[in-house]
């Protein structure tokens, strides 16, 4: 469900863009550097992620978003999925204001590689971090950072960048969480039992005396 609000928000904010002539967008959908006392450059923090530069924008990121979107939902709960795109959201438009003051933000991007890198952990192994990361990060991230370097473009690289290892450091502990406490309960188990055991004597012991 998730993705879908994300989806049909984003292309109800597309539209609008298009009907108002980019007016609709540099008020709701953009992040810059605005003002903080407003309260609109802390909402625009936010809803950067529904607003795109043009259709084709649109279109690449939301068939990202519903690519792997439905398999993370699944996975880590409908919850956990719209606080990854929060974070990534909030943490993207404020690198944008305090690094790139003259520069404009909009777009899904940085939630696309946050879902990408959180996908490669589906394989996780505790003690190990996944291949699949691994190839995922350097294919990626590294091409990202390569463009960056040597291409001059109207791409937030940095985005991309800071959703993917956004991604993967919310996969790496979600997963060793859930190991964690899956471990916790296993050894749980004994204890309690030897606790009762222990208490199951007593009582006999007692019941002993009296007979």
């Amino acid at each position: 469900m998730v993705n879908i609000f994300i989806v049909a928000v984003s292309f109800a904010a597309t539209l609008l863009n298009y009907l108002t002539g980019g007016r609709s967008g540099l008020l709701l959908f953009m992040t810059y550097h605005s003002s903080l006392l407003s309260p609109m450059t802390w909402i625009r923090m936010f809803t950067h992620i529904f607003g795109h530069a043009d259709w084709s924008h649109l279109i690449g990121n939301m068939s990202y978003l519903l690519l792997l979107g439905p398999m993370l939902e699944e996975k880590y709960s409908s919850r956990v999925l719209l606080e990854v795109i929060l974070v990534t959201a909030f943490v993207t438009g404020l690198a944008n204001y305090i690094l790139f003051p003259a520069t404009a933000l909009c777009g899904a991007s940085g939630v696309v590689f946050a879902f990408i890198l959180l996908s490669s952990f589906t394989n996780f192994r505790e003690g190990e971090i996944p291949v699949t990361f691994i190839l995922v990060a350097v294919l990626f991230i590294g091409q990202q950072v390569w463009d960056g370097i040597t291409i001059r473009d109207n791409i937030s690289h940095m985005t991309h960048i800071i959703g993917g290892m956004i991604g993967g450091m919310i996969g790496y502990g979600l997963n060793c969480k859930s190991r964690v406490k899956f471990l916790f309960h296993r050894t749980q188990f004994p204890m309690k039992s030897e606790k009762l055991l222990h208490t199951q004597n007593e009582d006999l012991s007692v019941y002993a005396g009296v007979f």
